[in-house]
C-alpha cells in the first residue's frame, strides 16, 4: 500500500490536582472549547470535550504525528495558562500529573 491508513480515535481523561473541583460551571465550557482547539491546531480532529468541576475527557481522532504523552503535556500547560490568565478561579490551579488514554473502536464511537 503506497499510503496508510490510520483511524485512531482515543479517548483521554485527566483531573484537576487533587481532585479539586475548581471547574466553574459559568466558565468550563470555555475551557473544553479552548482545549479542542488546542487538539485541531495540533492536527488532531476534536469529537468531544467535555467533564466536570473537576475533570476533562477529550475524544478524538488521533492523527498519530505525536507521542500522547507530549499531546497531553500541551494541552495540560496551554489550557492552564488559559484558565489563569483569565482569571477564572481565585484558587490557584494546576492540572493532576497523570492522565489515562483509552482507544475506542470506530463502531464504538457514536457512543461518545
Amino acid at each position: 500500500m503506497a499510503n496508510p491508513y490510520k483511524k485512531v480515535y482515543l479517548h483521554i481523561v485527566f483531573a484537576v490536582k487533587h481532585r479539586q473541583a475548581l471547574l466553574g460551571k459559568d466558565w468550563r465550557d470555555k475551557v473544553f472549547a479552548y482545549i479542542a482547539g488546542i487538539l485541531n491546531k495540533r492536527g488532531h480532529y476534536s469529537l468531544a470535550v467535555n467533564g466536570y468541576n473537576d475533570h476533562v475527557h477529550i475524544f478524538f481522532d488521533y492523527s498519530c504525528k505525536e507521542l500522547i504523552s507530549d499531546l497531553v503535556r500541551e494541552i495540560k500547560k496551554a489550557s492552564n495558562q488559559y484558565i489563569v490568565e483569565n482569571i477564572f478561579t481565585k484558587n490557584k490551579f494546576e492540572w493532576h500529573n497523570g492522565y489515562a488514554v483509552f482507544s475506542v473502536g470506530y463502531r464504538d464511537k457514536e457512543i461518545f
